[in-house]
Parts: C-alpha cells; structure tokens; sequence
C-alpha cells in the first residue's frame, strides 16, 4: 500500500459515514491524487473548478509546492497530521492528498446550506436597515466587516464544545474596548467543557458569572447595525457559528428598553417611545397581581365605579379571583406555546379556537370573568413591547401572581424592593446592571429613559470604561 492509499485509508478508518467522500484523480503525466470532503457543506463544483482541473492539465511531475501554486483556490494551507485532515474534513473543508507526499493540503471549500440575508422576526424597524443575522458565521462577519472599515477592528477566532468544535467569532474595537475584557470573556468560553454548542445562548450561559440568575448578564443583537453599534461603544460582541443571534457584554438593562429605530427617528419621539416600554413593563407584570390582591385584601384600592361594574361580572362565579386568574394565565400561556409551535395554516384556526371558544364560552359559562380576561390580555401585550425581556417578564409575573394571592399587597411591594435591590448590586463584567441610574451617571442619562439629540452623544457611556471616550469630534456645542 503506498502513501496515498495509506492517508486515505487514515482518514476514513475515522471518518466512517458515507457522506464522506474520496475522489481520487490523475495528472497529465500520470500523477496521482485524492481529494477528501464532506458531501453536502463542502462546495463540489469549486473543488472541479479551483482544483482538479488545474491539476488534471498538469504535464510535469509535481511535487506539494508545486502543487499549491497550481490551485487557483484562495483558501489554502499545509497540514501534516491526520488528526488536522479529519477536523478540516470535518469541518467542511477538503483535504488534497498526493501521490509520494506524506503531508497535504487543506483547501477552504465550505459552503454550509443557509438562509440568505432578511429582516429578523423580533428586531422589526420602520426606519433603518433591514439586514439581519444569519446561521452562517462568514455572512455574519461580512456584515459586520460591511459597517466597521477600521483597521481597530479586531475579530478573534475561538472554538468550543468538545464534539461539535463550533466556531466563535470575538469582535471588539482595539483602543476603546477596556483593558482585559476580551482576555476575560475568552477564558470564561475556554473554562467551559460541553458536547455541543448548537446556538449563542450556551455561549451566553458560559460567559455569565451567575448563569442560574433569572435576569441576563449579556445583551443580544440580531441586527448588524445594532451589534456594531454596541461594540463601538466599547463592548465586546460574540457571534457564534449556527445562530442568527449575536451577544455583546458588558451589559445593562436600559439596552433591552431600546430599539435601533429609535435612532433613525426624531429624539421626541424615542424618548416617548421607551419611556411607553417602561410602564408597559410595569403593567404587564404587576397588573393581575395587583388585580388579585386588591379583591382579596384591599379592595378600596379599587375606584367606586370601577368596583361595581367588576362586582357585577365576578357575582357568581365559582372560583376564587386568585384561582381564576391563574387560569386564565394558564390558558393564555397554552395557546402561546401551541401557536409557537404549530403549522401555520392551524394557527388560525388555533386563534379562533382560543378566542371564541375558550374566552367567550368561558365568560358566558359563568366560569371566567371578563375583566380577567382583559387585564391577562393586556397584560401580555405590555409585556412583548420589550421582546429581549419576555422570558424574565413572563416568570415575574407568575410570581408576583402567586404572593399576591397568597400573601397580599405587602408581598408584591416587598418582592418589588427585593428585585430592585438584586438589579442595583448586580454587575456584568465591572458594569451595573442598572447603570446609569445605579449607580447615577451623568453623562450617560443622555441614552438612556431620554434619548437626546446626537450632539449630546459626542461621549461614549462612561460605564463601560472605553479607553477613548470620545465618538464625536466636532466643532458644534448645541446641535444648531
């Protein structure tokens, strides 16, 4: 068995499945070649067009420099151990053996299936650009590379997950970004030994210093323009191979109170806008608690004529406010997740089902009353206005739902504090989770309830501690 048969014979005494393919090859003058890929993420006809025909019309004997000067492919590098041929192999790569030569040549060939570029379902904008993340790390780098030209820029390649060797892409801006973060989020993703990493959100349960915490210690991003604009700002961004979600840290709250749109938009309105997300917030979780604590224990907290008209829907029904509120929370948390995960052309019908039957049945069967339903409706859209938010929020609210028919309105208020202090000493890599407000600063009040006008902004957000502070030179003070 010679060279050739016996690094072929390496290769697949691993790499057993049948997707793996050899496709063996002569020259003009009768040298041989095989080339080792994975049938269905490497690209056949670049392999056709940027290597085997070059080397197929090759006359001369040819050794391996010779070799990688022939192939027309931009991609290409030396390997010598078998075990490297089997992870680029693995990896979507090809690997080209030849005849006589105990090492070969790792040629970059990957072309995964994908999705093309669209707007991402939950980070919708009237104004600004529609591009969004895909699964395929490359596109998503291209993006980022399409909006951030600087030679700062700094793209760093990881690897994580023992089996599965998913590609992590650590994006910073040399210069701005603080001394020693990118050097702590690496470790903390090297620290973690795991199978697989199919998604970013095990990278962000990686990079957490409390990763059983019910509040997020990292932001997301699933638009380039809201992920490079955050990096800019001195933050480190991760875009992980396989998901359309990017994360950055350090991260604070206010970032989930924002949208990308409101800085396409006039600052009024922005500033309206989110100061409308923060009671929003507020509504949809502490609305049926304070709903349920008020008929049980304190029902003068209820206006007169409002009181009445509930009284009048509530007489005689069988449950108990607490238990029909939590009923009708559950029913409404069943039809999500049926929605979620059911065909489209049943989702409607699902609607119809949940609506008519469930809701207008139930209020006329006596056994639900309408003003429960409308406070868990509206309290479930109050909820989605901060999307980033939804699977705290929605937890909370179960909560906050239990003490009050429980204990009363002196659980809600005192579980209230008790959050409010857990955010107020809580910190994501040496920032405060609700800074600026805790600890106040200043100069990053202009973005954050209020969005000021851009003029104001010339600053980067002194929380973050960026090396250079300043994003805005320019000889205008006040904007005229």
């Amino acid at each position: 068995m010679n060279i050739l048969q016996k690094n072929i014979k390496s290769v697949k005494d691993v790499l057993t499945s049948q997707d793996i393919l050899v496709f063996e090859f002569d020259s003009l003058n009768g040298k041989r070649f095989a080339a080792i890929y994975a049938d269905g993420i490497a690209d056949k006809q670049l392999l056709g067009e940027l290597v085997v025909k070059p080397l197929r019309s090759a006359a001369q004997d040819i050794k391996l420099d010779a070799v990688k000067r022939l192939l027309a492919s931009p991609e290409v590098k030396d390997g010598k151990e078998i075990s490297d041929a089997i992870k680029e192999v693995s990896d979507g790569n090809a690997v080209l053996f030849v005849d006589g030569e105990k090492d070969f040549i790792i040629i970059g060939l990957k072309n995964p299936p994908g999705r093309t570029v669209a707007e991402p379902p939950t980070q919708i904008a009237v104004k600004g650009p529609r591009e969004g993340f895909t699964e395929d790390i490359k596109t998503n780098l291209g993006l980022v590379r399409k909006r951030l030209k600087s030679d700062k820029l700094k793209i760093k390649m990881l690897k994580t997950g023992k089996k599965s060797e998913t590609a992590v892409a650590m994006i910073y801006i040399d210069g701005v970004c603080a001394d020693g973060l990118p050097e702590r989020i690496e470790k903390q993703i090297a620290s973690n030994e795991i199978d697989i990493v199919p998604d970013s959100s095990y990278v962000a349960k990686f990079i957490s210093k409390k990763p059983r915490s019910l509040f997020k210690r990292n932001g997301t991003a699933e638009k380039p323009d809201i992920f490079c604009a955050k990096v800019c700002e001195g933050r480190v961004g991760l875009i992980v191979d396989g998901s359309p979600i990017a994360l950055t840290v350090p991260y604070m709250v206010t970032e989930d109170l924002q949208s990308s749109e409101d800085y396409y938009a006039l600052t009024y309105r922005s500033t309206i806008v989110r100061i409308l997300r923060v009671l929003s917030l507020l509504v949809g979780i502490l609305l049926p608690a304070l709903y349920v604590s008020a008929q049980l224990f304190k029902i003068q907290l209820i206006p007169f004529q409002l009181l009445l008209k509930i009284s009048s829907s509530v007489s005689g029904l069988p449950l108990s406010p607490s238990i029909e509120m939590f009923l009708t929370l559950f029913i409404l948390e069943v039809l999500i997740e049926a929605s979620i995960r059911m065909p489209n052309y049943v989702v409607l019908a699902m609607s119809v089902v949940g609506a008519l039957v469930l809701g207008d049945t139930a209020v006329k069967a006596g056994i639900i009353s309408t003003p429960a339903i409308i406070i868990i409706a509206f309290s479930a859209i109050c909820l989605y206005t901060t999307p980033d938010l939804v699977e705290t929020t929605t937890t909370l609210r179960w909560i906050f739902l239990i003490l009050a028919g429980s204990i009363g309105p002196f659980a809600v208020v005192a579980f209230s504090a008790f959050i409010l202090c857990y955010l107020v000493t809580e910190q994501s890599y040496g920032v405060p989770l609700m800074a600026p407000f805790a600890p106040l600063i200043k100069n990053d009040l202009y973005d954050s309830m209020v969005k000021a006008n851009l003029y104001k902004l010339k600053n980067r957000p002194q929380a973050f501690k960026a090396k250079d502070r300043v994003r805005l030179k320019t000889g205008v003070n006040n904007g005229k």
